[in-house]
């Protein structure tokens, strides 16, 4: 089981192998270098960050998973440790020769596990070499091809869930807590979970979706409900032979597939032969893996 702390002080001092990054989305790419930091046969730690350090300099990104999702992801690849630190104005000004005494020394850092391209430290002046130079044996990852965060960002926005599916290793996610909605999907015949995403974190393009949550499958809209004149976006799950009160859950929803467009129809009985229609898509749709 991966330990999880806040502080280097927390972890006992032995000899360590080091992944450092932000990991949003734990893709791929992630899995490999921490995988590497694994078979080094030292004390694997993976070291990241919250909150993103991007959103700390002042640029705006949306995350492809929370905090809590990212941990649990990590974990899963099983590390002996994940070390959470916040990121802050204070810690972003630190020269990379500070942050490898304020942070990489304590932790009895002996290789680091990283891509190439790795940056690190104010103005990101730190990078492999520099990390070499200091006497730290540096482990180079190769990039795994295509696979990044943006470009998972990107595909998410285009709505191509099956491309980003590919680079992440798994199906794309939304989570948040279950709110009341307008209800008209109850009176419609097909009662749907109204999610309130957690704040900052990626919402996929405008339209139907087919996926799962609570072991289900599930029929997903995400959109602002043009055929009632709606503004707002909402994302809205129907969980196929599903009966139960959700309101106040928190709720996962993977995203498997998108299905069509949203729109507005001539009648509520054309909306309703619409749905069943996407009910019956996601009854055979395929996860992607």
């Amino acid at each position: 089981m991966t330990t999880t702390v806040r502080t280097p002080a927390e972890l006992e001092a032995a000899e360590r192998a080091v992944a450092i990054g932000t990991f949003d989305g734990v893709h791929r790419g992630h899995r490999a270098t921490i995988e590497a930091a694994k078979a080094t046969g030292l004390r694997s730690t993976v070291v990241t960050f919250d909150p993103h350090p991007r959103r700390v300099l002042g640029y705006d990104v949306e995350l492809v998973s929370t905090l809590p999702r990212r941990i649990e992801l990590i974990g899963d690849i099983g590390p002996d440790e994940l070390l959470v630190l916040e990121f802050t104005p204070e810690l972003s000004r630190l020269e990379p020769e500070e942050f490898v005494r304020a942070v990489l020394e304590p932790l009895g850092t002996r290789v680091v596990v990283a891509a190439e391209s790795f940056r690190f430290g104010q103005g990101r002046r730190g990078d492999v070499e520099l990390l070499r130079r200091l006497g730290l044996d540096v482990q180079v990852v190769p990039q795994v091809e295509g696979v990044s965060s943006s470009r998972v960002r990107e595909l998410l926005r285009a709505g191509d869930i099956v491309g980003a599916a590919a680079l992440l290793g798994r199906p794309p996610e939304l989570e948040g807590v279950v709110v009341a909605g307008d209800q008209r999907g109850g009176t419609l015949g097909f009662p749907t979970a109204n999610v309130a995403v957690e704040p900052g974190l990626l919402v996929p393009a405008h339209g139907i979706y087919a996926g799962s949550a609570l072991g289900r499958r599930a029929a997903a809209s995400i959109g602002v409900n043009p055929h009632y004149g709606g503004s707002e976006r909402r994302i809205e799950a129907f969980l196929l032979d599903y009966e139960g009160d959700l309101y106040g859950q928190h709720l996962r929803l993977e995203l498997w597939q998108r299905l069509r467009d949203e729109r507005a129809f001539a009648s509520e009985a054309e909306l309703v032969r619409q749905i069943a229609a996407d009910v019956e898509a996601t009854k055979q749709a395929v996860r992607p893996s």
